[in-house]
């Protein structure tokens, strides 16, 4: 299947602000893509373009005073398989983990597993290992959080999660990280592409997070905010928690006017021509109006 995904993003800023941007498809994205998948700017501007340690792709540049418009618009062809499910993957004993598993299963900036261990511990200690404890811990975030852009702030923690009830994606993600690692299991952030593919509609486009869980010998995509599988997710960035792959990084200030995301399926069986013919101009979408950090 297609899926057209693309942003559009109006700041403006009084003085030159530096700028380095998580918004393009992660370098481990092995699908066809059609079109500019890189940040594109008006007025145009001089970008870097680099690869972070998670394997993330950056763009960095200098936003002059004024407004400044970063977009992009690609098509990119997807498997159409929800998550994959396997409820036999066995979770591994720390001795035993590959070394480059276990800067995943110690605390980070938002996702204080240390402060949560007692609390894993009550709630999961009589959980069987693999995926079972990690569903229970999605089954518990799921249902312990409420969803909403006015619960989200910059330095809102797992723990702040865990005790206030509530949060945007981004909490639901890292409370669920925290709580795999207070329980020996390696898991990490993960964001980027995901509409409403095979569901009903649910409102104006907008990035999502999510995490991923190391069972059996492998990285698992678990989704504790809409706690099932989900088809057509397109991996932006990777990290201990968000603060590895935030959506802006600013070295100055810079007020946010416009912010819109857009996934959308492309039926039928189109030709090559047909989809580029799709992208010669940004497609009608609502912006997604937020009260504050998602």
């Amino acid at each position: 299947m297609f899926i057209r995904i693309g942003h559009e993003i109006v700041v403006e800023s009084k003085t030159d602000t530096v700028l380095i941007l998580a918004l393009s498809p992660h370098s481990s994205f092995a699908g066809r893509m059609i079109g500019p998948a890189e940040v594109q700017t008006d007025p145009a501007l001089p970008t870097e373009v680099f690869t972070d340690v998670f394997g993330n792709r950056r763009t960095r540049l200098t936003a002059p005073p004024g407004r400044l418009r970063l977009w992009s618009d690609c098509i990119v062809e997807d498997d159409g398989q929800p998550d994959i499910y396997n409820w036999n993957a066995l979770q591994h004993d720390v001795a035993d983990l590959p070394p480059d598993t276990l800067q995943f299963l110690t605390a980070s900036r938002y996702c204080d597993s240390d402060t949560l261990a007692a609390e894993a511990l009550r709630l999961f200690g009589d959980t069987p290992p693999g995926w079972a404890l990690v569903q229970a811990i999605c089954n518990h975030v799921h249902n312990h959080l409420t969803f909403g852009y006015g619960f989200g702030r910059p330095t809102k923690t797992a723990s702040d999660a865990q005790r206030e009830k509530t949060g945007v994606c981004r909490d639901f993600a890292h409370l669920a990280v925290a709580l795999c690692r207070a329980m020996n299991i390696p898991a990490r952030y993960a964001s980027g592409y995901l509409g409403d593919i095979g569901v009903p509609y649910s409102g104006p486009g907008d990035f999502c997070a999510w995490f991923e869980a190391y069972l059996g010998g492998r990285w698992y995509t678990f989704d504790a905010r809409y706690n099932t599988p989900k088809i057509g997710r397109v991996l932006m960035v990777r990290g201990r928690d968000a603060a590895d792959g935030a959506m802006i990084t600013s070295f100055g200030t810079y007020d946010l006017k416009v912010f819109r995301v857009w996934t959308d399926e492309i039926r039928g069986t189109p030709t090559e021509a047909d989809l580029r013919e799709m992208l010669t101009s940004l497609p009608e979408s609502e912006a997604l109006t937020l009260a504050s950090t998602a």
